[in-house]
């Protein structure tokens, strides 16, 4: 959960939900506000009850809604943020705290992004922490990727979403569960009853008998299914449990047989689910009863908006149209006389990009790796859909070529009752995005490049074997994948050039794909791991490293290759549990103390020493991975747990100028820089951060004065523990990785400089990091800069081999250290002139080499002569081999064509090919006929219609290529010649 974000449920409901501006809540008729100067023609109807979101105008057809059904359950509002709110207060009533969404990017490792409204409770439906509250209620964002394609498609998937949900730990079950859902759906919300069916699990008798008896639900709209659709479960162990699902029927006038499909999309929508979490799976498949049952719930809020706001999907909805009616302004076109393509177009868009401001906002950044990946991907399919509407700036013409920032503006002015936050890192998302889609726009014309290039193989390819030109599945798969190129493009492309596509192939590729995303991107995994078989007994680990390096402790339990041992000797790598621990455990970017555990004689037991190397943390159990240096260590048996306090202090130095530095970079650069990852280490620190250019010099040098004068002030640092709200009022910021407890946090302040919410070890006053120097900074992905420092112990180690390194310049120059960079300055003058004397010289001996062999120039055809030399120079650099060619060129009459090669280096060869005028007016260019020969030496290249230059890596293979040169060379002008 990413405590930093001061979201307003953390303080109570009441007046917070009072505090809500009135022109949010307008009862039946409510309008989304437009921009001004934005073209009527642009923004149509919607339908009856979507003209209430958007504007007044005609009608469009909608879902039609039978006589009997026609109650009026609009008497309260159903904007988004309104049925939002009137969920949360419903169950806030009800006895449920209500807690905020958990960020998107979630502390559970087995989940790449946050797919579901009940991964934040995760562990307490496992058992490993206690519940906090007896039950919560959140409206929590969500990201899944697995049914990319089907996004815009249909009238219900989505990438980003909001799933309002109730959760019981303990407290109620399946009656109160059962009833709340429904009163929820048919009171407060006012769904008309005989238009709400109810799914169970084939065996669940109980909640049949409370939906049929207590609720009243008619038999006929129960129904019950297997358990692939019906059945919870976790994975292959663990808790699981049946659902009851509640749908919504469009189409109640269709009745209500036996053979009524939930399923069929065109008639039902599942809005509601609810999950009865009350067994325990074992390996052998066994249903064991929970000890304490569980209830988890999810009511999707784009389905119930497009339900109480009654648009035919949920992209009509107040929550996504607005973003939509944007896009059509830049594309200047309606959303409703849109064909079926372009609509789907609007909807992928709008779709997108609320997952990626919310991703951005989250601290993702566009990259080629993780949850990174999903940014970019998302952002490059919003740019193709773009493109094929037509899109090509923001329409304002400030945002150079670039539309999406116009779009993310729209979502961003949304975004206040989803995530406060937002707003305030609005500048920094709007620049990622913007960057992220230039850049891709200039991959997009390399795609058409390499398009080009992959057509006119398949045509050569074709013409030599007599046989149907055609593009191969796994290219056309490259180029949309890799240079995001849609395929009905790449289709269209290639069918004006004649050249089918391997669609079987391509869709092969798609699936694969499809199959390792969904692998990858949609699993909750609530299966309970190894490491908590092991120390489910074992109690959490009192941490006193705060106040000592040194301590008293009693071994708990121990560990070799993952199993549990009672007794390791000399030479064992071992895991050790203890009841209490001085070492700190790698998080929040400061790695793990080191020492050492000591075993003194009682005896009976022999002196043992061990070595700690790394300690990890299993939720709030120590894990000590060391070495039996000496002796033998038993389960049960005191130790003396002894930090090393050299590196400890290394840590603590570094650890506090991460904080300083943090500060200094907001005060120099900008309060929109956030950090983005970091690393303490004994020897260095690295800090990432989110920032579009690199750093200017004259900026890390006001950095660096800046810290190493907050360093000289020698202000004492202050630690306390504070309640989160409380820290969060204070103005505390969260270091990135660092996990927090809801109720109280530790606070590390430098009065005057900086407050974080931060758990690592610190220097007690700013006196003790000594100085501070950075010795990089710069880029390692898009939007995200890295600065790599040292201070303290570190800071002298590196002035003092820079000393030493200087010492040796000098020596080695002969000069004073004042004049080294005149000195250097000089030689590389000198050493520049050497070159370029050497360079001449390589290219006068290729050049008279070349004239001797123009003698081997041999003429092609009778009426128009062409004079045709080919031939191998040995080792001439690619330099020299381009003035030979060129020198050739120049004193051979016109027509004549010159293939030159050369291997300058072992596994490298260079080629040249150099055709005249005369040559290039028959149509044979050099550009197109190097390409084919250097992929046979393991290579490739082009160049312009008289001159082009290439490379390989297979010099064995030059004599062969070259004959193939020859022998094309002579077949083509053989042809043109006639």
């Amino acid at each position: 959960m990413n405590f930093s974000r001061v979201n307003l449920f953390d303080f109570p409901l009441r007046p917070i939900l009072l505090s809500y501006p009135s022109s949010i809540f307008v009862s039946k008729r409510f309008v989304t506000r437009t921009s001004a100067g934005v073209s009527p023609s642009i923004l149509l109807p919607r339908s009856t009850q979507a003209a209430q979101i958007v504007a007044k105008s005609s009608s469009v057809s909608v879902q039609p809604v039978s006589e009997d059904a026609k109650e009026d359950y609009q008497s309260k509002d159903v904007s988004g943020d309104s049925i939002r709110r009137r969920f949360l207060e419903f169950f806030a009533t009800r006895g449920h705290k209500v807690l905020p969404s958990a960020s998107l990017v979630p502390e559970d490792p087995t989940v790449l992004l946050t797919i579901a409204g009940m991964l934040q409770f995760k562990p307490i439906f496992l058992g490993k922490v206690p519940r906090q509250v007896p039950c919560a209620t959140t409206a929590q964002r969500c990201i899944r990727t697995n049914d990319l394609e089907n996004v815009g498609k249909t009238a219900r998937h989505h990438t980003f979403f909001e799933m309002l949900g109730n959760f019981s730990f303990g407290e109620y079950f399946k009656k109160e569960a059962i009833r709340w859902a429904w009163e929820l759906s048919t009171i407060e919300f006012g769904l008309p009853a005989n238009r709400v069916w109810v799914s169970i699990y084939e065996d669940d008798d109980e909640a049949f008998e409370i939906w049929k008896n207590e609720v009243g639900v008619p038999v006929e709209r129960i129904k019950r299914m297997g358990e692939a659709d019906n059945f919870w479960t976790s994975g292959p162990t663990g808790p699981c449990g049946p659902c009851s699902e509640l749908y919504y029927d469009f189409y109640p006038e269709r009745g209500s047989d036996d053979d009524v499909d939930l399923g069929d999309d065109t008639r039902f929508i599942e809005f509601y689910n609810l999950v009865f979490m009350q067994y325990n799976k074992t390996e052998d498949g066994l249903l064991e009863p929970l000890k304490q049952k569980n209830i988890d719930t999810g009511l999707g809020l784009e389905r119930i908006a497009q339900i109480l706001q009654k648009v035919p999907n949920n992209y009509e909805t107040d929550l996504i149209y607005p973003i939509i009616a944007k896009i059509s302004e830049l594309a200047n076109i309606s959303y409703d006389s849109a064909n079926e393509k372009g609509k789907t177009s609007l909807k992928v868009i709008a779709d997108h990009m609320r997952a990626v401001v919310y991703l951005i906002s989250d601290g993702v950044s566009p990259s080629n790796i993780g949850r990174g990946y999903v940014v970019r991907r998302l952002i490059r399919r919003a740019v193709r859909k773009g493109k094929s509407l037509g899109i090509n700036e923001d329409r304002n013409g400030n945002l150079k070529g670039a539309f999406l920032p116009a779009v993310a503006e729209k979502v961003i002015e949304l975004s206040t009752y989803i995530d406060s936050d937002v707003k305030l890192k609005a500048p920094r998302i709007i620049e990622e995005i913007r960057q992220e889609e230039l850049h891709f726009k200039k991959t997009l014309e390399r795609g058409e490049k390499l398009l080009d290039q992959k057509l006119n193989d398949a045509l050569s390819i074709a013409d030599k074997t007599k046989n149907t030109p055609y593009l191969d599945g796994k290219d056309a798969f490259l180029l949309y994948d890799t240079y995001g190129f849609p395929v009905e493009i790449t289709a269209e492309v290639a069918e004006e050039r004649g050249v089918s596509i391997d669609m079987k192939g391509f869709e092969v590729e798609m699936e694969n794909q499809r199959r390792q995303s969904q692998a990858a991107h949609n699993v909750v995994k609530l299966t309970v791991e190894d490491d908590a078989d092991i120390t489910k007994n074992i109690a959490d680990t009192e941490f006193l490293g705060y106040d000592s390096l040194s301590a008293r402790a009693v071994v708990k339990s121990l560990l070799v290759d993952g199993k549990p041992v009672i007794k390791v000797s000399e030479g064992s790598k071992v895991e050790i549990l203890l009841d209490r621990t001085p070492f700190y455990a790698e998080s929040g970017g400061q790695i793990a103390d080191h020492g050492f555990l000591y075993v003194n004689s009682d005896g009976n037991q022999e002196n043992a020493v061990v070595e700690v190397s790394d300690v990890q943390k299993s939720l709030k159990i120590f894990v000590h991975k060391g070495t039996v240096k000496s002796g033998a260590l038993e389960v049960g048996k005191e130790v003396e747990a002894a930090v090393d306090a050299d590196k400890r202090q290394r840590a603590k130095v570094h650890h506090t100028a991460t904080h300083l530095l943090q500060s200094a970079l907001k005060k120099v650069v900008g309060q929109e820089t956030s950090q983005a990852g970091s690393l303490v280490a004994f020897d260095r620190l690295r800090f990432d951060f989110n920032f579009n250019r690199s750093l200017h010099d004259n900026e890390l040098e006001e950095i660096e004065c800046l810290i190493n004068r907050w360093i000289g002030d020698a202000t004492r640092l202050e630690t306390k523990v504070l309640p989160l709200a409380d820290a969060k009022r204070a103005g505390a910021i969260a270091m990135f990785g660092e996990k927090y407890d809801e109720n109280e946090v530790r606070v590390v302040e430098v009065p005057g400089v900086s407050m974080e919410l931060c758990g690592g070890t610190h220097v007690g006053n700013t006196a003790e990091i000594r100085a501070f120097k950075i010795l990089s900074e710069q880029g390692i992905a898009s939007g995200i800069r890295r600065i790599e420092a040292v201070a303290g112990e570190a800071f002298i180690e590196y002035v003092n081999s820079l000393d030493s390194k200087m010492t040796r310049l000098c020596s080695t120059l002969k000069v004073k250290a004042e004049k080294v960079p005149t000195r250097v300055e000089r030689l590389l003058e000198e050493l520049r002139a050497a070159r370029k004397e050497a360079s001449d010289l390589r290219s006068k001996a290729a050049v008279y080499k070349a004239s001797v062999l123009s003698n081997n120039a041999f003429t092609v055809g009778t009426s128009q002569a062409i004079r045709v030399l080919v031939e191998s120079m040995d080792d001439t650099d690619a330099d020299s081999l381009k003035s030979a060619a060129e020198h050739l060129i120049s004193t051979l009459e016109d027509p004549v064509a010159v293939v030159l090669g050369s291997s300058p280096e072992k596994d490298k060869v260079s080629l040249v090919a150099a055709f005249s005028p005369g040559v290039v007016s028959l149509g044979v260019q050099a550009g197109k006929f190097i390409g084919p020969i250097a992929k046979l030496c393991g290579g490739g290249g082009g160049g312009k219609p008289n001159f082009a230059q290439a490379g390989g890596r297979k010099p064995e293979n030059l004599p062969s290529a070259l004959e193939k040169a020859r022998e094309d060379l002579v077949a083509t002008l053989s042809e043109k010649l006639g």
